[in-house]
This record gives structure tokens, sequence and C-alpha cells, in this order.
């Protein structure tokens, strides 16, 4: 049960959207299935981050990376060079050393008023959605923008109506900017919000892109993402477990063994392996 949100005026709300996986089902030809290989991920998901003490969790961040760097330990670490423009400028969980990515989580373990929500989509599917849409319309051709801006509709479907202002960070994905078609997709959550519930909001919504390195929101999210990530596509739960404290919802739209529009994950229906899998 979703409660509806009482509005604060005055209020400015601050999240922060990064993805894990890729939104890539076929090669550039469009001839051949990719989901799974190498470098394809099986599952795209698409999460955000509320984090209220952001000034300190970016102190402490900053001290473990100046830390690190100081370090003989760590000396000649290829991700530690600042020309790799990896950990020496931003904590990215792929990249991190399990002894630096353990520092961090110990950081966001501390702060459990981070409010983290994520969306999931098994790539698979995906495919069969679009396979049977071109069944019906062969001129349809699926382009991976049409997947994270549905993912961006349905994350963000209940949470742009409490605040009279919205600051949104979308993690960089292209050389690129995408800031009108974000809009487009966010404002489209609010209109089904509104279809739904008759709740009629003029927020102020404002969209920006940044790379990682640019915003520590942006690299506590992208730990959260890289944590959920593990469970979907190795089976590890250890790191979400870790996480789970600060998780609010994980909405699993292809879980449909329960329901027919996918299972919400939550303190009272925690994620795990046995749940994904129909163990105990």
């Amino acid at each position: 049960m979703i409660s509806l949100p009482t509005r604060q005026a005055g209020s400015i709300k601050n999240y922060f959207v990064d993805e894990a996986g890729d939104t890539t089902l076929f090669n550039r030809r469009g001839n051949r299935i990719l989901i799974g290989e190498k470098g394809c991920s099986n599952y795209f998901i698409l999460g955000l981050a509320d984090i209220p003490n952001l000034s300190e969790i970016n102190n402490e961040l900053v001290s473990v990376r100046e830390r690190v760097l100081g370090d003989t330990y760590f000396r000649g670490v290829p991700s530690l060079q600042p020309d790799a423009r990896k950990t020496a400028v931003a904590f990215h969980a792929k990249d991190d050393l399990p002894e630096i990515r353990k520092e961090v989580f110990a950081v966001l373990q501390r702060y459990h008023n981070i409010r983290f929500i994520a969306t999931v989509r098994n790539k698979r599917d995906v495919l069969k959605y679009v396979e049977e849409r071109n069944a019906t319309d062969p001129s349809y051709r699926y382009h991976p923008n049409e997947l994270y801006d549905f993912m961006v509709r349905q994350l963000f479907k209940n949470l742009l109506h409490k605040d009279d202002r919205y600051r949104i960070v979308f993690a960089t994905r292209y050389s690129t900017t995408r800031t009108k078609a974000l809009q487009t997709a966010l404002q489209a959550a609010r209109d089904q919000f509104h279809r739904k519930w008759g709740i009629l909001a003029d927020s102020t919504i404002e969209v920006n892109e940044k790379r990682l390195s640019e915003s520590t929101g942006l690299q506590v999210v992208d730990y959260f993402l890289w944590a959920l990530r593990r469970l979907y596509e190795k089976g590890e739960e250890r790191f979400p477990r870790y996480i789970w404290p600060s998780v609010r919802l994980v909405y699993d739209l292809d879980d449909k063994r329960r329901n027919k529009y996918g299972e919400y994950y939550n303190q009272n229906n925690p994620l795990s392996l046995g749940a994904l899998t129909g163990g105990k």
C-alpha cells in the first residue's frame, strides 16, 4: 500500500539518479541478441538516493579518499592514479578495490536517513515485449533510451508531489545531454500520478546531468546500485544486506509470481536471493 504524500510548503528535495546494467538488447545491426553476453547485462536497474546529510557524507568520503591516496599500501594501484580518472577523483564501486569499497560502505551504513529507491527490469522480458510489438508493427524499432525513459517514469511516479521544488541530478550517460527528454519523462510521471489520484502538482523540477566525479550524491547512489546488481546478476546477497536499512523500495516490474504488476520489495518484504528464486 502506497501512502499519499502531504505537501510541505517551501521544501526542496534533492534526488540523485544513476543506473546499473545497460539498456542494450541487440547488436548495432539489430540482428543478434546480446543479453547476458560479456559486456551486456541481464537486468537494467535505475535507482535514486535522497540524501539529507550530503555535506557530512561528502566530508567523510573526502577523508577516506585522502587517507587512501596517502597510504603506501595502495601505491602503484592503477585505479588510484590521477590520470586514470577513477578512484583518485571519484568513488565508483566497480572500479574501487575491495578494501576501499568496504570503507565507503562503512560510511554509507552510518547514515540510515539516506532513502534509496530503485526500479528493476529483466531484459529478457523487455525483449519479449519488443518481439511482440514487432509482430504487430514491423516498423517499430527498439531504442535503448526508450527503456531508460520508461524506467524514469516508473521510478518517479510517486515522488514529485510532496515538495515545492525538486533538484534532480542524473548521471551523464552520453556525450550529448538528454535534459529535455528527462524533463519530459518526469512530467509524464507527474501526469500519471494526477490521473491516478486526482492530485495536481505544480512543483518546480530542475534537471541536471553530471559526471560521477562532479557529484558525491551520484557516487552514493552508484554504490547502492552496485550492491543491488550483485544480487540480481551474481546471486550475491551480502552487499544488499549491508545497505538494506537505507532501502525504501525496490520495484521489480518483472517479478510477477504474486502480482501482475510486479513485486514491491521493502522493509516489510525484504529482498534476498531466496525471495528472487522462490526459496526461503
